[in-house]
């Protein structure tokens, strides 16, 4: 960097060991109140910036671009990045770097949560605790579904995938996936996971769980036909992104029986969702809780911090989406 530090906008409240460090390279402009920036405002505090510190809640398309000339880099705490028009970076010169690899193992122990919970209706029963519905103990009371030697099929078997299989195995669960390729044979081994048909995996799973990043081609991935091709003793959890599910379709399956549950992280224009869901006993409702836990956040903002410096040194940051952006070596 040169002698006049670069300036940076970080749109979203951050930890302060973040800034500290942002700021011994950066002249920062923060946003610790975290009152989101609605886009033409977040246009006019970056039209003079040259690094965006971005989160899955801010909208970098080519409107955004066209009103920040000297951006650089715009760097996502996420690991999914379908806020960012990358296409449009790349043919304004801006790199895009995102988050992978800090938060696999918090995300895999959410989807977890989400289908140990919806098996045994915690949220349901929970509410009825508190209300006073629970009265003493019956043989038939709330009976849920067993997870252990069940059969656990994945969608979508990178890092994230993987760890969630790897964590069947204190279940004894069979495990199958479908991902666009078969992954390697000595990662199967280690997930002691097969591939399958998306149609096999469908029609034989237990417990179904999406992790495939959002976009054209994974939109309404699930929907009403592939609902219907499900056990109805089925229980779908989406801890990945809003859009990979129909949500209404959900809503359908859930009420008439052609699904037995579902646990959700995530939803179709979150924070809004389908209003149905509120009423219905068999689903669990996170709001977007898979990496929030208190060390993975910080490291995914560290990270996020640490590629926008780097790409602002012209160097080539540790996780750049848009490889073809990557600067050239120094000689």
């Amino acid at each position: 960097m040169s002698a006049k530090k670069p300036k940076i906008l970080v749109t979203r409240e951050v930890f302060d060991e973040t800034l500290d460090y942002l700021r011994q390279h950066c002249e920062v402009t923060d946003n610790q109140g975290d009152q989101p920036y609605a886009p033409e405002a977040l246009g006019r505090a970056l039209a003079d910036c040259d690094g965006l510190m971005c989160c899955l809640t801010d909208r970098v398309d080519a409107a955004l671009l066209a009103a920040a000339p000297n951006l650089k880099v715009a760097a996502n705490i996420a690991v999914g990045y379908n806020n960012v028009d990358v296409p449009a970076c790349t043919a304004r010169g801006v790199m895009v770097t995102n988050t992978p690899g800090v938060l696999d193992d918090s995300t895999a122990d959410l989807a977890w949560a989400l289908m140990l919970g919806t098996a045994r209706r915690i949220t349901e029963v929970e509410r009825r605790v508190r209300s006073g519905e629970w009265t003493g103990w019956r043989l038939k009371q709330w009976l849920g579904i067993d997870v252990h030697h069940a059969t656990l099929g994945i969608v979508g078997m990178g890092r994230i995938g993987q760890a969630i299989a790897r964590r069947a195995a204190g279940f004894d669960m069979k495990v199958i996936y479908h991902n666009r390729k078969p992954i390697a044979p000595e990662l199967e081994r280690r997930c002691n996971a097969a591939y399958v048909s998306f149609d096999e995996l469908l029609a034989q799973s237990d417990f179904i769980v999406l992790q495939v990043p959002y976009s054209p081609a994974t939109h309404h991935l699930i929907a009403a036909a592939q609902l219907a091709k499900m056990k109805p003793s089925a229980i779908l959890i989406n801890s990945t992104r809003g859009g990979v599910v129909d949500d209404a379709a959900l809503v359908a399956a859930l009420k008439n029986g052609t699904l037995r549950g579902a646990g959700l992280d995530v939803y179709e224009n979150e924070p809004k969702l389908h209003p149905e869901f509120l009423k219905l006993d068999n689903v669990a409702l996170a709001p977007h809780i898979g990496s929030s836990t208190e060390a993975t956040r910080q490291a995914m903002a560290m990270l996020a911090a640490q590629n926008l410096v780097a790409a602002l040194r012209g160097e080539a940051p540790p996780n750049l989406v848009n490889r073809e952006m990557r600067p050239e070596p120094r000689p």
